[in-house]
């Protein structure tokens, strides 16, 4: 996404030229990743326990709650996601800390010479350097969250993860993955490999079916939501999250990432991880969970910016967020968080030109007070302020502005409020990326 400093200059100049390899026509295909890593010496084949999570919303909030149960274990682990939000180092964690610039640069270096120059996507080459770093760094479980769809995803080479996780689908990518629900979910369901379990998040009944049918198919054990476990909140004692399955009764505190999606996401992580203490594998106590979900960060995700130039812009009785989601799913999680909103809200809203700006700003219109539409700076795939002010309006915002800038939306909700507010940034990670590396 952004740009990161200076001192990744280095790693920021191989990835551009990684770029440049990019094939004319884009097909999803394992062949390229599989020449380049049987080159490299197959390190897929050398990685410690994956989980692999694919789906279209949450994954990266389900692995984030994974990794901090594993490390309150006492487990080191593994971390790949995509896409960054400033710096490309953030997709990988080895063994709990952050790549260093050295050792991605590295990397990246290394897979380009074996690639020689043979066409190869972005994310493919990137992928095997992930990859390859995971296997050579020791540590005692990898979380892999899918890049696009599933079956031909670049993390799909991996033939036997110790659990898949699906987290909830919904229309998404398209023009890569289909046109419905069952054409989508297809392609995410075929991570799933025989002899592997699988935990299986909330589906609409036109994705479940299609999920549980390839699992059927490869005769793997399912751990399905609301049928071999579930996960409810309860108001009572400050908030609990209580998860359930048969023979195992959890009650827990509420995960501290906020809104109510975020339930069945840590129920979800809660899932694959209780199937992974029962086989053995590893001992998670009830504590450690826990822990994970009061201890756990996921930026962009509803977070409560504290600090730097915008912040600094509200008074202090206001409040800013930023959320990187960017399809009609997650705006039904942004409409439903802000329901519980006592003062008023202002959206400022930019998107990539790839997205349904409607779908995404129509649960939020009901509680907007105002919406500012923004195009995401530095970037040449986005919807200008106009499209997505347009797309407001069609999507039932009653009084919708076009802004220059967040920083210039800011100015304009703080002349219409004399009263506290709250301030929502979203529609984009590539947009939360901006933010952050600006604000910083």
């Amino acid at each position: 996404m952004n740009s990161s400093s200076t001192r990744n200059a280095k790693s920021d100049e191989i990835l551009k030229r990684l770029l440049g390899l990019h094939p004319k026509i884009i097909d999803l295909s394992l062949v390229r990743i599989e020449r380049l890593l049987d080159r490299l010496g197959r390190p897929q084949n050398k990685l410690p326990p994956v989980v692999h999570v694919a789906g279209t919303n949450g994954k990266g909030s389900v692995q984030a709650y994974m990794r901090a149960v594993f490390e309150a274990s006492g487990y080191k682990a593994h971390a790949y996601t995509s896409p960054h939000l400033v710096s490309f180092a953030e997709r990988i964690r080895l063994a709990g800390k952050i790549i260093s610039e050295d050792e991605l640069s590295n990397l990246l270096e290394e897979c380009e010479k074996e690639n020689d120059g043979t066409p190869i996507t972005f994310f493919e080459i990137t992928t095997a350097a992930a990859l390859l770093a995971f296997a050579r760094t020791p540590a005692d479980v990898l979380l892999l969250e899918v890049g696009l769809g599933g079956r031909l995803d670049a993390t799909n080479v991996v033939e036997q993860p110790a659990v898949t996780v699906i987290t909830p689908i919904s229309l998404d990518h398209q023009q890569y993955l289909g046109n419905t629900l069952a054409e989508i979910a297809a392609e995410k369901a075929a991570i799933q490999k025989r002899g592997t379990p699988s935990v299986i998040a909330a589906q609409v009944p036109e994705a479940a079916a299609v999920i549980e049918a390839e699992a059927q198919r490869l005769g793997i054990h399912m751990r399905r939501s609301g049928i071999e476990w579930s996960v409810i909140h309860k108001d009572d004692e400050g908030g609990q999250l209580q998860w359930r399955r048969v023979g195992r009764n959890l009650v827990l505190p509420l995960p501290a990432l906020p809104g109510a999606h975020q339930y069945g996401n840590a129920g979800t992580a809660i899932a694959a991880l209780d199937l992974l203490d029962e086989s053995g594998a590893f001992m998670i106590p009830d504590a450690a969970i826990a822990q994970g979900l009061m201890a756990v960060e996921w930026p962009a995700r509803l977070q409560r910016l504290t600090k730097g130039p915008l912040v600094e812009a509200i008074p202090a009785d206001w409040t800013l967020w930023l959320d990187g989601g960017h399809n009609p799913s997650a705006g039904e999680a942004l409409g439903s968080w802000s329901a519980a909103i006592t003062e008023p809200l202002h959206v400022i809203c930019g998107m990539l030109n790839t997205k349904d700006p409607r779908g995404f700003l129509q649960p939020l219109a009901a509680k907007a007070a105002s919406l500012h539409a923004v195009s995401i700076p530095d970037e040449t795939n986005t919807f200008s302020a106009a499209v997505t002010a347009a797309a407001g309006n069609d999507a039932g915002h009653r009084r919708v502005f076009e802004a220059e800038t967040p920083a210039a939306a800011i100015a304009t909700i703080r002349s219409m409020e004399s009263g506290p507010a709250q301030i929502l940034i979203c529609g984009s990670l590539y947009l939360a990326g901006h933010i952050l590396s600006e604000n910083s």
